[in-house]
């Protein structure tokens, strides 16, 4: 998820679905709720203006796909379901799921220092994530490199939020790319 000032960004509509005004999108979250139970949801409009408050009413996930198909109140027809194309649907940060133990929310990983061990100094510190089939951190080295990192327990073994930093075990290789 990314997030401007106040919101969370979910998901991407990516196509409009069929003739009655559903719509497609491509979720930044691992939170199927979001997509699938009724409830307020944001759009974004134009840069720099709010968002607009729009309520979802139903919503599935495609099966073999990471999309949803999602209907909108007062979305009616395709041409306005085409006109949604490439807005993002948005919570406020304040709504997010709870979670449980050694799970955590993409946006508190963002600015966390990089160690290949917690005692040693920072190798670099987490700039974004990617969702590419598995979760991706990048990582900018202090060499001003990025590398993506997949955010799996046998390469990011610890992660310390409270402290603000987490632990690397690289495979062979995974940093010299």
């Amino acid at each position: 998820m990314s997030q401007t000032e106040n919101w969370l960004t979910i998901g991407k509509i990516v196509a409009a679905q069929g003739l009655q005004g559903q719509i497609r999108v491509n979720p930044s979250t691992d939170f199927p709720e979001r997509f699938t139970k009724a409830g307020k949801r944001w759009i974004s409009t134009m840069k720099g203006s709010p968002p607009k408050v729009i309520e979802l009413i139903s919503g599935r996930l495609i099966p073999g796909k990471s999309l949803y198909v999602v209907k909108l109140a007062g979305i009616n027809n395709r041409d306005q379901a085409e006109g949604l194309i490439g807005k993002s649907l948005l919570v406020p940060t304040g709504n997010r799921p709870k979670l449980a133990p050694n799970e955590f929310h993409f946006l508190d990983l963002i600015g966390l220092k990089v160690c290949l061990n917690k005692h040693e100094a920072s190798i670099g510190e987490v700039k974004g994530l990617e969702s590419a089939g598995n979760d991706l951190l990048e990582v900018e080295l202090l060499n001003g490199k990025k590398v993506l990192i997949p955010f799996v327990k046998e390469i990011v073994p610890e992660v310390n939020l409270k402290e603000g930093w987490l632990k690397l075990t690289p495979p062979k290789g995974l940093l010299d790319l």
